[in-house]
């Protein structure tokens, strides 16, 4: 197993939300790794991620289960929703390019909407598989 492959699919997953347009339209560039103290009433967020080894006689690889959040103090769901389905379709249409390894499947796992009301927000966490395999093996 290698989780060297860990920061390239991060820097692939983010690089790939910030710049896709009809995202950008949704939540004004507001996607972040860390989010800041300030955020906006709408915004993207990478959270946490489990991996676990999927090498194999041929080399290393890795099963990668991230979770990106949409955050949003508004009312209504309606705008994270949005901004959920764009986050999902923007990550399976198109290969995310690594620094090192490549991306073997990428799908869609679960996702939930709740409300927290102590931060007085709404939130859809989605899950996200990535299977990878590792070029230098």
């Amino acid at each position: 197993m290698t989780y060297a492959l860990s920061d390239g699919l991060q820097m692939a997953v983010y690089s790939r939300l910030a710049s896709d347009g009809p995202l950008d339209d949704l939540v004004s560039g507001a996607v972040f790794d860390a989010v800041p103290q300030m955020a906006p009433d709408l915004f993207v967020a990478l959270g946490p991620e489990q991996v676990t080894d999927r090498s194999d006689q041929s080399g290393d690889g890795s099963r990668h289960d991230m979770m990106i959040s949409v955050v949003t103090t508004r009312g209504g769901y309606m705008a994270a929703k949005r901004a959920a389905a764009r986050v999902s379709d923007s990550l399976l249409s198109a290969d995310l390019v690594l620094t090192r390894g490549h991306v073997v499947s990428m799908r869609f796992l679960k996702a939930r909407a709740r409300r927290d009301e102590g931060e007085g927000t709404r939130r859809i966490d989605l899950w996200f598989r990535a299977r990878l395999d590792d070029d230098n093996s």
